[in-house]
């Protein structure tokens, strides 16, 4: 089901079993940033950018060491060089992404590195990699689809936040993202049923503003939606679980956050400094701990620390 009607997808969810696949990823992956400069053509569509001055390239490498050097103590978690000609590199999530399960074949299908199509000719050439694409493919098997080639802009887990439990998929259309881009997704991830809907003028990925956590949880950001009935109904999807977050929350990427165990939320130091205490207590009833690792030098390229994780089903 690939739909916008909010109540036909509600009716289909709420019989989805958490046996898609697993909820939470078995590794993850990194690119460091080299050459970490501001993207003028990204921050066209970005408003969470900062100006050029505010980019400090040696403080951003040592924040995300530190980063690779928290994640690795929950999964294995391996990092690819940068490249001084894409600076936006270092957010891999839009560019590559990997899935396992697979509606039409089960929950056992040959793993799938997909590639994404993204808006900006700078970020087009993320794509190109062979040492990424040669990773996937050669070293670990992955069956690989390339959406690249085609027009359509589908900024993979950027545009779409998957449940991974149960195979469905929240994907906000903007720039980055058009409905047939949105259709090249779900079929490219093998989703159960895909929610489609309009982010909030001004908002250009999904996951700033929606963040599922491993199949029974979400943090969400009503004011990131076009219409706020799209957020009410996921949150009623996850009942007791869906914690709303307040736009100072949104802002500070506390919706930009990423369980990668069962019991833990990761989000940056920024997100997690900015957590109200109800939606600690929410985070906390849901069974997660939080962490947090200090990204404020990364944030500057306008994402935070779930766009950093590339994850490996």
């Amino acid at each position: 089901m690939l739909t916008r009607d909010i109540d036909a997808f509600i009716a289909f969810a709420r019989d989805c079993a958490p046996d898609f696949g697993p909820a939470t990823a078995k590794a993850a992956f990194l690119v460091a940033p080299d050459g970490f400069v501001l993207a003028e053509e990204s921050a066209r569509d970005n408003r969470y950018m900062a100006e050029a001055d505010a980019f400090d390239a040696a403080r951003a490498s040592m924040q995300h060491r530190d980063l690779q050097r928290a994640l690795s103590a929950c999964l294995p978690t391996i990092c690819f060089a940068g490249d001084p000609a894409t600076p936006d590199a270092v957010f891999p999530n839009n560019v590559f992404a990997t899935a396992r399960g697979d509606a039409r074949t089960g929950a056992n299908s040959r793993p799938r590195l997909i590639v994404g199509r993204m808006r900006h000719a700078v970020r087009r050439r993320e794509a190109e990699r062979r040492d990424i694409r040669g990773f996937f493919r050669d070293a670990l098997g992955c069956e690989e689809i390339d959406l690249s080639p085609q027009p359509h802009p589908c900024e993979l887990t950027g545009a779409l936040v998957v449940d991974r439990a149960r195979g469905l998929g929240f994907c906000g259309l903007s720039e980055r993202c058009d409905a047939t881009g949105a259709a090249r997704m779900h079929a490219a991830f093998g989703l159960r049923a895909t929610l489609l809907f309009d982010l909030d003028p001004g908002e250009y990925h999904t996951n700033v503003v929606l963040a599922a956590l491993a199949g029974r949880a979400v943090l969400l950001c009503p004011d990131g939606f076009a219409d706020r009935a799209v957020a009410d109904a996921i949150a009623a999807l996850y009942a007791p679980h869906a914690i709303a977050l307040l736009p100072a929350e949104r802002a500070a990427y506390a919706g930009n956050a990423i369980a990668l165990s069962p019991d833990s939320v990761w989000m940056s130091a920024t997100a997690a400094d900015a957590l109200s205490p109800a939606a600690r207590a929410g985070i906390a009833a849901a069974g997660f701990e939080i962490r947090s690792v200090a990204l404020d030098a990364i944030e500057a390229a306008g994402g935070s620390l779930r766009c950093c994780v590339g994850e490996i089903f």
